[in-house]
C-alpha cells in the first residue's frame, strides 16, 4: 500500500513539472529592436585610405645657384607678402661688377658725347666747304671728298660709341640677374612653415632625381582642401562639384561645407589590387577653415544622392542578401529580405518588402538570434 502511494507520489510531481514548463513557455532571448520610420538617408561613397589637409599653394623655395646663406630675414612662422626678400647668399663679387658695370656705363657715354660732339663739328667744317665750292674754284674736289668722309666716319664712330653703352647696359643688366639669382622672395603671400638653413651654411638647389630639403618651405594657410584616394570602382560616380563632408581624426565634428574640386585624371598604383583615384575636395565655410593645418590626417564623404523622407532601415540590422530579422507578434524571428534603395554607412532605403512600423531586430550580433528563435524586446 506504501509503494502505491509513493508511485502516485511520484507521478503526481511529475506532471506537476511538467505542466508548470509550459505553462513558463520557452526561453526568451534579449535582444534590442528598431521600428521601420521614415527619415533621410544619403548614398555617398568614402576614401579607401585615409587623406590628407593640404594647402592650396606651396613653394619649396631655395635659391637659383649655390652658395653661403649671408641674410637670413624670416623665421619659422612670419607671415610673408609677395615678392618679399627672404634670403640671400653672398653675391659681394656680383655687387662689385654692379659697381664696375655702372660705371662702365658712365664712362662709355662720356666717350658718345665726345665722338658725337667731333662728328657734329667734322659734319658742319663739310657743308660750308661744300657751299664756299659754289662760289670759290679755289677749294678742289679732293678737300670736300676728304671733308665728307671724315664726316662719315666720325660719325660712325659717335654710333660705335653709342651701342658700346647699349653693350654696357646689357651686361649690367646680366649682372642683375646673377644677383637676382642669389636673393630667394615669396611668390605669394603665405607663412613660413620651415627654415632648413643657417648663417653662413651653404645652400643648393636640389640636382635633378636628388631630394634635399629646401632653405625655406612657404605655405598659404588662407586656402586648404583635402586629398584622399578614393576606390577605383566608386571613382566613376563621383564628379566636380558635388557636395563633400570632411572628418578629422582630431576633431569631432564634421564639416560639410566641401565640395569636390577635382579629380585625378589617372588611377594611382601603389599597392598590388589596390588602385584609386585621388580625388581633392575644398570647404567653403571660413568656421569649417578653423584650427585646420595642412598635414593633418582626413576622411572624406562624397554625396552622391540623397531623399529626406524615406523608408530605412539601420545598416547594422541588415545581415546578407539585404536580409532582416522581423520580430513577429508573438516574439519569434521571422528571416524576411527586402529590396534596397539609397545606402550608406547608417541607413539603407527600403524601396519593398517591408513596411513602416515593422519591428525588426537591431542586435543581430547576440548568440541564438536566428530565425525561429523566441526573443524579449529590451526596454
Amino acid at each position: 500500500m506504501n509503494k502505491k502511494l509513493l508511485l502516485i507520489c511520484a507521478l503526481i510531481s511529475i506532471a506537476a513539472a511538467v505542466g508548470y514548463y509550459f505553462s513558463k513557455g520557452p526561453e526568451r532571448i534579449s535582444v534590442t529592436q528598431y521600428k521601420v520610420a521614415q527619415g533621410e538617408v544619403k548614398a555617398s561613397i568614402a576614401n579607401t585610405r585615409v587623406g590628407t589637409v593640404k594647402a592650396c599653394r606651396r613653394a619649396y623655395l631655395a635659391p637659383a645657384i649655390g652658395g653661403n646663406v649671408a641674410q637670413l630675414y624670416v623665421k619659422e612662422g612670419d607671415k610673408v607678402k609677395s615678392q618679399q626678400l627672404l634670403l640671400k647668399v653672398w653675391n659681394d663679387d656680383l655687387t662689385a661688377q654692379l659697381i664696375l658695370h655702372k660705371a662702365q656705363i658712365k664712362a662709355n657715354q662720356a666717350t658718345a658725347k665726345q665722338f658725337c660732339e667731333i662728328a657734329a663739328g667734322t659734319e658742319r667744317d663739310s657743308q660750308r666747304l661744300s657751299r664756299l665750292k659754289k662760289y670759290d674754284r679755289i677749294i678742289s674736289e679732293e678737300q670736300l671728298d676728304r671733308a665728307a668722309t671724315k664726316a662719315r666716319a666720325d660719325r660712325a664712330q659717335c654710333q660705335a660709341a653709342q651701342v658700346a653703352i647699349e653693350i654696357a647696359r646689357a651686361k649690367l643688366e646680366i649682372v642683375n640677374t646673377d644677383i637676382e639669382r642669389t636673393l630667394v622672395r615669396a611668390p605669394f603671400d603665405g607663412t613660413v612653415a620651415e627654415i632648413n638653413a643657417e648663417l653662413g651654411e651653404y645652400v643648393t638647389p636640389s640636382p635633378p632625381g636628388i631630394p634635399t630639403l629646401p632653405p625655406i618651405d612657404l605655405l598659404d594657410i588662407s586656402c586648404l582642401y583635402v586629398s584622399a584616394p578614393i576606390d577605383e570602382v566608386d571613382a566613376p560616380q563621383v564628379k566636380v562639384g558635388m557636395s563633400a563632408c570632411v572628418s578629422l581624426d582630431a576633431f569631432a565634428k564634421k564639416r560639410c561645407s566641401g565640395t569636390v574640386s577635382r579629380i585625378a585624371p589617372y588611377v594611382l598604383e601603389k599597392e598590388k589590387q589596390a588602385r584609386t583615384v585621388e580625388v581633392e575636395v575644398k570647404l567653403s565655410d571660413a568656421k569649417d577653415l578653423q584650427e585646420l593645418l595642412p598635414g593633418y590626417s582626413a576622411d572624406i564623404e562624397v554625396l552622391l544622392a540623397s531623399k529626406e523622407k524615406a523608408l530605412r532601415v539601420p545598416t547594422e540590422a541588415v545581415l546578407e542578401n539585404n536580409q532582416v530579422l522581423l520580430i513577429t507578434a508573438d516574439g519569434v524571428l521571422e528571416q524576411r529580405q527586402f529590396k534596397p534603395g539609397l545606402a550608406n554607412w547608417n541607413f539603407i532605403e527600403v524601396l519593398s518588402g517591408l513596411k513602416e512600423g515593422d519591428a525588426l531586430v537591431l542586435s543581430v550580433g547576440r548568440e541564438g538570434v536566428e530565425p525561429g528563435a523566441y526573443v524579449r524586446v529590451e526596454e
